[in-house]
Order: structure tokens, then C-alpha cells, then sequence
């Protein structure tokens, strides 16, 4: 995934950023992804990777704490994290407690 996500474009980016969590965290209730690098242009880390924010929903996360289901969204996107993604913020709930937010 790295080479093709160094060479991607934005849109493209989201895809297989979407595509690894969805293979890995399936069945996903719901996931969104938000490239950030614009906001971080100039930064020192800005050329080593973009910046992305992902909110993701998934039955995986049942039971397991905040670090737990970060490691987990990080497990699927090993690779890209060492050649191509400098900075993810990740938030993680249950469809459960994703439900209590939409009320």
C-alpha cells in the first residue's frame, strides 16, 4: 500500500485508507476520512506524509479500551504509517456508543 499511497491523490488516499479499515475492522457500521494535510503544509513533518483524521465505527471495538481500538485502526495501516501517513487522529466508538451520540 505505500507506494501506491505516496503517489496517490487525495481522493485516492481516503480510498485505500477506507479499504484497509474496512478489510480489517469488517463489518464497519460507518467510517469517514479527512485528509488534513493542507492545514499542515509547511509543517517539518508535512513532506514525510499526510495528515488524516479517520472516525470510525465497528463492532470490533466491543469490550476493548481507547489504546486497544488505536492499535487495532494502526494494525491495518502498518505500512502506510511507515511511508506515507505522518499523522492520524483516530476516533473509535462502538455502533452502540455511536448511537448514544447521534440522539
Amino acid at each position: 500500500m505505500s507506494d501506491a499511497f505516496m503517489h496517490a491523490t487525495t481522493a485516492e488516499r481516503a480510498a485505500l485508507i477506507e479499504a484497509r479499515l474496512t478489510a480489517a475492522l469488517a463489518p464497519i457500521a460507518s467510517i469517514r476520512i479527512t485528509d488534513d494535510s493542507a492545514q499542515h503544509a509547511g509543517h517539518a513533518g508535512a513532506a514525510a506524509g499526510g495528515h488524516f483524521s479517520v472516525t470510525i465505527v465497528a463492532a470490533a471495538f466491543a469490550g476493548k479500551p481507547r489504546v486497544a481500538r488505536h492499535r487495532m485502526v494502526y494494525d491495518a495501516l502498518a505500512d502506510a504509517m511507515q511511508r506515507g501517513i505522518h499523522a492520524l487522529v483516530i476516533t473509535a466508538y462502538t455502533p452502540e456508543e455511536f448511537a448514544l451520540l447521534s440522539r
